[in-house]
């Protein structure tokens, strides 16, 4: 397996290749993962991931720094590292969560080695604009390079995956890649808290990187918006560039006293977030699936998220929570107060419903799909979004 980012990196598809190669372990796979290194120490040894071990083959990597800690494998050594990995290891198959340097040399490398070859993309180029330093007038040129890019590495596998199906024709559509699959990144709902005991405050939780495309800003100022009886509290867990901008922003709204921001916490202390809030607040417009909102649901919480890319094939408005147009704080606010005002009732139906919705991505479902893409063989019946489909779909 090769990913651009792996844990320790605290993001959508850093999490996804940990708990696939998890699984894969799990189920008796023997399992690589190749991987810039984390910090200056580079080399092969064993990690314990999600409470297996894998094989890690951590590269040589530099800081990128615009960016608060990501690591880059260094792109003119990447062929040479992904055949040396390949004829130690001599897998059944190469199966790359990124295209941009690991899965460019893994895919060229295990091509000439007639290894077959599976991509799953995570990527929007438009995440990493603010970190490239790239001027505004050439990001466009530099968001279709990025795709030509993808489009050949994406080109060179067997089958291409990603996880909802907006995903899948955003990348059909930016690659000319055909016959995309759209399989869920899964979840393990069994390790969240449901929880329908009434709440004694009202709670809004965010989840995920403090970073620009989150759009964390709309749900601070839409927390400001809301009417003062109902004293809302927001939790924000994660961590990232922005973490500073949005405490100035809570002060000059003058709720600083009710925004908390926790940085990055242990798996455990997420789960409890989870538990204590009322509802989770999505505001990002650049998730190609959203792990987090996964978790939220898994947790019985109702979500209130931006209408964009993939949140609304889990968010179905009205029923396991609402969407609001993305940007717009008065109506993030708007939506959240009927959260908070909403009959016991009618809030503990929603919160059924984010449980019946989870239910369908089980992550045992993804590892049974991936199994049969790794041998060649037809997959079943896909599950993804809201709806199961046959792969001809």
């Amino acid at each position: 397996m090769g990913a651009d980012t792996f844990a320790p990196n605290v993001n959508g598809a850093a999490r996804f290749a940990e708990r696939l190669a998890a699984g894969l372990v799990a189920r008796g796979h023997e399992v690589h993962v190749m991987a810039p290194s984390a910090g200056r120490r580079h080399g092969t040894w064993i990690e314990e991931h999600e409470g297996q071990r894998m094989v890690m083959h951590r590269l040589y990597s530099w800081r990128w720094y615009p960016h608060e800690w990501l690591r880059f494998a260094l792109p003119w050594r990447i062929k040479q590292n992904s055949a040396r990995v390949l004829d130690e290891v001599q897998p059944d198959v190469v199966h790359f969560q990124s295209h941009i340097v690991v899965g460019r040399g893994l895919s060229i490398e295990a091509k000439k080695r007639g290894i077959r070859v599976i991509g799953t993309n995570h990527f929007m180029p438009e995440n990493l604009l603010e970190f490239t330093l790239i001027p505004k007038w050439l990001q466009d040129f530099a968001i279709r390079q990025a795709w030509n890019a993808a489009a050949r590495s994406f080109g060179r596998a067997e089958a291409v995956t990603t996880p909802t199906h907006k995903a899948a024709e955003f990348l059909e559509r930016n690659t000319g890649i055909e016959h995309v699959y759209a399989i869920s990144c899964g979840i393990d709902a069994h390790k969240y808290t449901p929880n329908f005991e009434p709440r004694t405050e009202n709670r809004v939780a965010f989840v995920g990187r403090v970073t620009g495309e989150k759009q964390i800003d709309v749900l601070v100022r839409a927390v400001a918006l809301l009417p003062a009886d109902l004293d809302v509290k927001l939790e924000i867990v994660g961590d990232g560039d922005q973490r500073r901008a949005l405490e100035q922003l809570a002060e000059q709204l003058g709720i600083a006293d009710r925004v908390t921001l926790t940085g990055y916490v242990s798996d455990d202390e997420l789960r409890e977030a989870y538990t204590r809030a009322t509802v989770l607040g999505m505001p990002s417009i650049a998730e190609l699936q959203s792990i987090v909102t996964m978790e939220a649901m898994a947790s019985a919480l109702p979500v209130v998220a931006a209408n964009a890319m993939a949140l609304p094939h889990l968010v179905h408005d009205g029923q396991n929570g609402y969407l609001f147009e993305p940007g717009n704080a008065q109506q993030l606010a708007d939506r959240l107060e009927k959260i908070f005002r909403m009959p016991e009732p009618e809030l503990t139906a929603m919160k059924k419903e984010s449980l019946r919705l989870i239910a369908a991505h089980d992550i045992q479902r993804t590892l049974n799909t991936f199994e049969c893409l790794y041998r060649g063989e037809a997959v079943p019946d896909l599950v993804v979004d809201d709806v199961t489909t046959t792969p001809a779909d």
